[in-house]
């Protein structure tokens, strides 16, 4: 690991400690203890369904041709986004082993690179969306208080960044390909005929507009979908905020996440925006940082077996490998 993303995730995990002596450790463990195990399952059953709908919302980009089915996809996202919130790297780092998931399950490499790069886009337009809701709520259920201003501000600001960058990387899909393929082309050889493919793969997949309007609206339906989540552990350590309130935190801290997309797990970036948004919505900053808390131990809950599970696969495929090589070499 870098120096750089040490650094990085130690001040993240800072401003994590930070936060918790500030508010309370105390207060913060009783909330979230009060969840119980059957309440703590109950979420954890929640985000695995959430991960169906992850799962569906990248499978619905690919032709019915393609003959993958959408349990490889549900999988793939699974790995995906273990990755992103238990190793210790950024959440970009999970994008390359979703990819690889998929090309093991049989997907070809493009196939698999291109119906990635689309499902991300959905995703972020998806989140723009949903942003957008959240400020929306914001604006009409608070008061015009100095720290609301400033947070519907920036909230503003960060919607409209998004938006661009949204715009710029459909742009760069649709019509930069040729560009990039004769600069990967340049750079080494073979490279442009991977880019070439991947273009390819990414004209046939947005030929299916139906296909694109499909998996926005299943990634839609996953960001409200997360919101119920966090409104159910909300209810569970024995807060009464209504959906609404967190549908419109649960949007300013995927904002918050998307802004920090270099910290580590979101370390610190996370607990920060609960510790600010939950006493605005009537909520102690406790109960935003046990929520934040739960979601932390239902990643290692979830994220942990699936990539132990993968690491077998990984090291059974390696194994393999060494097993015919050595094989070969016996034989010459």
């Amino acid at each position: 690991m870098k120096w750089r993303t040490l650094i990085i995730a130690g001040l993240g995990l800072a401003l994590a400690l930070y936060l918790v002596w500030y508010v309370g450790l105390g207060a913060i463990l009783a909330a979230a203890v009060a969840v119980g195990w059957g309440g703590f399952a109950l979420l954890c059953l929640g985000s695995v369904a959430l991960f169906g709908l992850l799962g569906s919302a990248w499978h619905v980009l690919l032709p019915a041709s393609s003959g993958a089915g959408a349990w490889i996809f549900v999988r793939a996202r699974l790995v995906r986004d273990s990755a992103s919130e238990v190793l210790p790297f950024s959440q970009l780092g999970g994008i390359a082993l979703g990819v690889r998931a998929l090309v093991l399950q049989g997907v070809s490499a493009s196939l698999a690179s291109a119906s990635l790069i689309v499902d991300v886009t959905t995703e972020m337009l998806a989140q723009i969306a949903y942003l957008a809701l959240g400020i929306a709520i914001v604006s009409a259920r608070l008061p015009r208080t100095s720290i609301v201003t400033s947070l519907t501000r920036a909230a503003l600001i960060s919607l409209a960044l998004g938006a661009i960058a949204g715009v710029l990387f459909l742009a760069v899909q649709r019509y930069g390909q040729r560009i990039t393929a004769r600069i990967a082309a340049a750079v080494a050889r073979g490279a442009g005929q991977v880019v070439a493919a991947v273009g390819a793969s990414l004209d046939a997949i947005y030929r299916s507009p139906g296909r694109v309007a499909a998996s926005l609206g299943l990634h839609i339906g996953g960001w409200i979908g997360n919101a119920l989540v966090a409104w159910m552990a909300f209810r569970l350590i024995g807060s009464r905020i209504e959906l609404a309130s967190v549908v419109a935190i649960e949007s300013l801290v995927a904002a918050a996440r998307s802004v920090g997309v270099l910290v580590p797990n979101a370390l610190g970036v996370q607990e920060a925006a609960y510790t600010v948004l939950t006493p605005l919505f009537g909520a102690g900053a406790e109960l935003g940082l046990a929520v934040s808390l739960l979601k932390r131990a239902r990643d290692i809950v979830l994220g942990v077996p699936v990539l132990l599970v993968w690491q077998a696969i990984e090291g059974r495929r390696a194994l393999a490998g060494a097993a015919v090589a050595e094989s070969d070499e016996s034989l010459s």
